[in-house]
């Protein structure tokens, strides 16, 4: 073969694998908004529906709750059937679960239908966490991991606080049910987005076995990658986003003359705009440092040091900064994160790999609002947030122990 066939085979077939990740990004991004759009409206619904705060928290983790038994079966499937039909049909899924919220809004008994909605969501996001992280390692190698693991962790993040942006104006200004069509509206289109251009990439072993909850990899890597996964989830999803609006609401904060719904909405936009940025930054970076370590290390003292100013924000633009420093940290660790993930686990465990991950994030991000929210009625807001600054400082201390103890360097470089 020529060297200007090679090259030109090359090209193709990079450019194969950039339109995967930009199929994989467009359908999670626009799934996500089902996620989120909740986040902003539930909590003032509370009082609305006679509900405690806990059991708003309890029905705003169900989906990472449902997920926790659906991550491993849905990280072996993608080893042992390919990733395309769990990811088409986990889009599906999340679709019919937004449109549960519709139907919450009309229907007796409001908060079980929520409660439904959110556990439905649940599997089916578990199928689309594990298939999109593994389709970006199967195309990847380790000079474009940590970018194409930052795209596509954008895309499943970034969708999700977009539609608490959307979820907390759209509902302050057209109504809370117009808000949920809106996000019914995205999945779908999303899902069938997906089932048009998403290929199959990860085709290994047989399907005929039977796949079991507790089938995961419990091996250093995938344990020590997923403890910092929970921290990052906790801090982010599982106290910032569920307590913002309850924040601006005792502190009679508030912009462009919106009230704590959708002014929650504008805060939470710049925890996205900053998450987006650097998503694709912080994988950028780590491929180029050849090292995933330093990076982490870094955006995890960004989230630290953003919590801390929330819990000493008192103006707009103190807590403006403080937004944006925790988008910066949540999204700077996201590409490295599962690029290091991919980097020390082999290819053929890597849907399980990914499963055990989610799972310890979905712990993180679904007990959040559980504890944050009572906490917050009981103690105040400042405690809980500077508790949430020393989460991300022990997350990097198991990181550097966890990636020592596996590969005997602190600083070790990135697989190809």
């Amino acid at each position: 073969m020529s060297a200007v066939s090679r090259l030109v085979g090359r090209v193709r077939n990079l450019t194969d694998d950039y339109l995967v990740i930009g199929a994989v990004i467009v359908s999670t991004f626009f799934i996500g908004f089902g996620g989120g759009v909740i986040f902003p409206i539930l909590p003032n619904l509370g009082a609305v529906l006679g509900i405690s705060p806990f059991l708003v928290g309890v029905i705003l983790s169900a989906n990472r709750f449902s997920r926790l038994f659906a991550n491993a079966p849905a990280g072996v499937l993608v080893d042992r059937v390919g990733t395309r039909t769990p990811f088409v049909v986990g889009m599906f899924v999340q679709g019919f679960a937004t449109f549960g919220y519709v139907v919450a809004m009309i229907a007796p008994f409001p908060e079980g239908w929520f409660m439904g909605a959110r556990i439905l969501w649940g599997v089916g996001s578990a199928l689309v966490f594990a298939t999109a992280y593994t389709i970006a390692a199967d195309v990847s190698d380790g000079g474009s991991r940590g970018a194409n693991m930052g795209l596509i962790r954008g895309g499943v993040l970034f969708g999700f606080p977009t539609g608490v942006v959307v979820g907390g104006i759209v509902s302050e200004v057209a109504g809370t049910i117009t808000a949920f069509v809106v996000a019914t509206v995205f999945a779908f289109v999303a899902s069938g987005i997906a089932y048009a251009t998403v290929p199959e990439t990860h085709v290994e072993g047989s399907s005929s076995k039977s796949v079991k909850p507790w089938d995961v990899n419990t091996g250093l890597p995938a344990v020590t990658v997923g403890l910092v996964n929970f921290a990052v989830l906790f801090v982010y999803i599982g106290a910032l986003f569920a307590t913002l609006v309850l924040f601006l609401n005792q502190k009679d904060l508030g912009v462009f003359g919106l009230g704590p719904q959708g002014s929650s909405g504008i805060f939470m936009a710049i925890t996205v705009v900053a998450a987006g940025t650097f998503m694709f930054l912080g994988g950028y970076a780590s491929d180029r440092l050849q090292s995933r370590v330093p990076t982490l290390l870094f955006f995890l003292g960004a989230t630290s040091l953003g919590f801390v100013l929330m819990a000493l924000a008192d103006s707009v633009a103190s807590l403006a900064l403080a937004c944006a420093l925790v988008g910066t940290g949540q999204g700077g660790t996201s590409g490295p994160l599962m690029a290091l993930l991919a980097d020390l686990v082999p290819d053929e465990q890597m849907g399980r790999a990914v499963g055990t991950n989610n799972a310890f994030g979905d712990i993180g991000g679904g007990f959040g609002p559980v504890v944050s929210l009572p906490l917050v009625d009981a103690i105040g807001f400042w405690p809980v947030y500077l508790a949430c600054a020393a989460l991300p400082v022990v997350a990097a201390l198991i990181l550097v122990a966890g990636v020592h103890r596996e590969t005997g360097s602190f600083l070790p470089s990135v697989r190809y």
